[in-house]
């Protein structure tokens, strides 16, 4: 649609949105007032509007004509909010600029917000200053500290074994004792998790407080000691985000072993290559996943993988609802033994930094996921991220619809409990209105999302109606956002930032985000994360000027706080630094997505430049897919899949580009296999993914050597009109 510019807009343009013409004259005047003060297109008029005019109740076509006039010939990465000074000095990183910005930056700092980007680059040319700082800001216990903040890694015979160096060398400590232990961020009376279930939405949201917490962590924890497991033995956690698996996740790591991270909404194969690949000894399942009326098994995926010995929670009353296998046991069996120790402190095992704390899956490009390793330090990085780039402190209340399965709910773990914050957990459908209202009623500061969600939530409409004005800022990620949905999402809130968040479970957290001291534009980030130095590469392979704007696949600099050092079922150099060009004599990290930086020096994403894709904000390997739709139909010689974004922005579309044995004669029908497909994809491998469109060619692209160019297929697809096609 083309939009006016603000000052060709009339009242009967206003009343044409859905507005009264009382409302649309009153709307008038003041945007008229703007205009004439600010001018007609400039950030500062779009900042007084969103402030000042615009609500929540509001038609959106009024939210859009305003803000498209304003910005009609603006060009790229318009600031859909801006910070202001008095707010700015009131940030972590707004403080910790006032008390060290001279120290550490000398005659270039000034403010917070204008010296935000120098803190930056100060953070990834002096790591063993900001990272110290930091961890000393976020009361990080160490029961041994480190000797120093990074060691680089030698060379051994020309050849660096880890280009990321080894940070906090010589440390102990245990990062679930520091999300329970008391400190100036909390007291044992603050809650620390809010929740409420689905169905119980007009109930009082629930909550638990540090001291409740810390007794219920101990407990499990004794409870695991019971099982008489080897300490640093894997244990698997496949159950929806609640409180209980929070609990049985905290109590896993205080007690010394390892958990073993699997999606809820997995299928029975995908657990058991989970299970095997990081030899599990135990499972903490649920009997059911409750989704309104529907109870969906959960327990029978588990015995179908073949799991270990399990420990079912019923997911409705204090009874499991299914017949155990011999050697499962039922929760309130597994803490029954130790109840007489409730209230008793499990005295935390202290490992070293590098010790495996969590073991998490991300899609490679060989069929089977990468086991990555979370260790003591990935947690402090997923907590920083949120310290300095969601401004997450003590009061702040964090909501982010998610699962332990993907890194996204360990982050939330971290990064609400060691800043002094509480999560809240809504056990339920966070598309539907129980959702929204939980929003509201737990009163979120913070709300985190997947773009696919937000779509949900404005073609539906079911957050309409409820108050979210407690939130500070929205963060999102997982997928491409798209600039027309966003403006509604931060609409909703009255115009609060949305903390656009890239990064990686192989990083812990992000390398390219947003931040509270920097204008953001919807469907952009802003900086990248402190500590974090990103290159993108030209079409030679080696990275372009800094400063200058160009598209490329992204890299990142080796020496990142927090990140994998290791894989358990491949090479980790081979995977992440193999054949990468070096820059000023450290090897450069693979990540594999495509980036474009711009003249304002926003960032925007792109999809992956490798044979992964993105669905649903999962990613998932290209051959694992294909493996699959192989075997649906014998008309079928091979397929490729491929993720194309919409052509206006937003998450990847699974399109299936099929060669039929005999093209010319054969009657299969498209729209069949469609149907096909998506049956055996959701049954084989996930329930949340689903194909978009087939595409029926002749043959297939290919290499040389014979490899299928999904890259070009993505390119050609990506060309198509995707409303009318696709």
């Amino acid at each position: 649609m083309v939009y006016k510019s603000l000052d060709s807009v009339t009242i009967k343009d206003i009343e044409a949105s859905g507005v009264s013409s009382q409302v649309a004259a009153e709307i008038h005047r003041k945007v008229t007032e703007i205009v004439e003060t600010f001018g007609a297109a400039t950030p500062e008029t779009w900042n007084r509007i969103s402030k000042h005019v615009l609500n929540p109740n509001l038609p959106f076509s009024l939210h859009q004509m305003m803000y498209y006039g304003c910005y009609k010939d603006f060009g790229p990465d318009p600031p859909a909010w801006i910070p202001d000074t008095e707010g700015a000095l009131l940030t972590n990183v707004g403080l910790l600029l006032e008390k060290h910005g001279k120290e550490f930056l000398g005659s270039k700092y000034k403010d917070p917000i204008s010296s935000f980007s120098h803190l930056q680059e100060f953070s990834v040319s002096n790591p063993e200053v900001y990272w110290k700082t930091v961890l000393d800001e976020m009361c990080v216990k160490f029961s041994v500290p480190p000797d120093c903040i990074l060691c680089e890694s030698p060379s051994e015979d020309g050849h660096v074994v880890n280009p990321g160096g080894k940070w906090l060398p010589g440390a102990f400590l245990n990062p679930a004792e520091n999300c329970l232990i008391v400190n100036n961020k909390r007291s044992l009376d603050d809650i620390v998790i809010r929740w409420r279930d689905e169905g119980d939405d007009d109930l009082p949201v629930k909550g638990m407080t540090l001291k409740e917490l810390q007794e219920e962590v101990w407990l499990v924890a004794h409870a695991l000691d019971a099982l008489g497991l080897e300490r640093g033995s894997a244990i698997a956690i496949d159950m929806p985000m609640n409180v209980y698996s929070v609990v049985i996740y905290l109590a896993i790591v205080l007690a010394g072993y390892v958990v073993v991270s699997i999606a809820d909404s997995f299928a029975p194969l995908e657990v058991s290559t989970r299970l095997k690949i990081s030899d599990s000894k135990a499972i903490f399942t649920q009997d059911l996943i409750i989704r309104g009326e529907k109870s969906i098994p959960l327990y029978s995926r588990v015995m179908e993988a073949q799991a270990p010995m399990a420990i079912v929670i019923p997911a409705r009353g204090s009874s499991v609802s299914t017949k155990l296998r011999d050697g499962d046991m039922s929760w309130p069996n597994f803490v029954e033994g130790v109840r007489k120790l409730k209230g008793n402190v499990f005295k935390a095992v202290e490992q070293p930094v590098e010790a495996f704390t969590n073991i998490l899956f991300s899609s490679g490009t060989t069929g089977e996921p990468k086991a990555i390793p979370w260790t003591h330090l990935t947690p402090l990085k997923a907590a920083a991220d949120a310290w300095c780039h969601m401004d997450i402190r003590s009061g702040d209340i964090i909501a982010w619809p998610t699962n332990l399965g993907w890194m996204m709910g360990p982050w939330l773990v971290y990064a609400s409990l060691l800043n002094g914050a509480s999560m809240a957990l809504y056990n339920g459908s966070p598309l539907s209105s129980g959702f929204a209202k939980f929003v509201q009623d737990a009163k979120v500061t913070m709300l985190g999302v997947i773009p696919s969600i937000v779509r949900t939530w404005k073609s539906t409409n079911c957050v309409a109606g409820y108050d979210w004005s407690s939130i500070r800022c929205f963060s999102s990620t997982g997928e491409a956002s798209n600039v027309d949905e966003y403006l509604w999402l931060t609409g909703r809130a009255c115009y609060k930032p949305i903390i656009e968040y890239c990064g990686g479970t192989e990083i812990g957290g992000g390398f390219v985000t947003g931040s509270f001291l920097q204008s953001q534009s919807l469907a952009a980030f802003s900086t990248p994360a402190m500590g974090c130095h990103l290159f993108i590469l030209g079409d030679d392979g080696r990275p372009i000027p800094q400063d200058a704007p160009g598209m490329g696949e992204l890299a990142l600099g080796p020496h990142m706080f927090g990140s994998s050092s290791t894989l358990l079922n491949t090479s980790h150099y081979d995977v992440y630094f193999k054949g990468m060009p070096s820059w000023n004599g450290l090897i450069l990290r693979r990540h594999g997505d495509v980036f474009e930086r711009t003249s304002r020096e926003y960032y925007h994403a792109h999809g992956r430049a490798d044979d992964t894709m993105n669905i649903g904000g999962i990613k998932v390997s290209s051959i694992e897919i294909e493996r699959i739709c192989n075997t649906v139909d014998s008309s079928i010689l091979e397929t490729a899949a491929i993720g194309v974004p919409p052509a206006d922005g937003g998450p990847e579309r699974l399109v299936i580009a099929v060669v039929l044995r005999d093209p010319e004669n054969s009657t299969a029908d498209l729209n069949q296999l469609k149907i096909s497909f998506n049956s055996a994809v959701q049954k084989n491998l996930n329930p949340l993914f689903r194909v978009s469109h087939i595409v029926a060619l002749p043959s297939l692209p290919r290499t040389a050597t014979n490899k299928v160019m999904r890259r070009v297929l993505r390119q050609q697809l990506a060309q198509v009109d995707q409303n009318s096609k696709l």
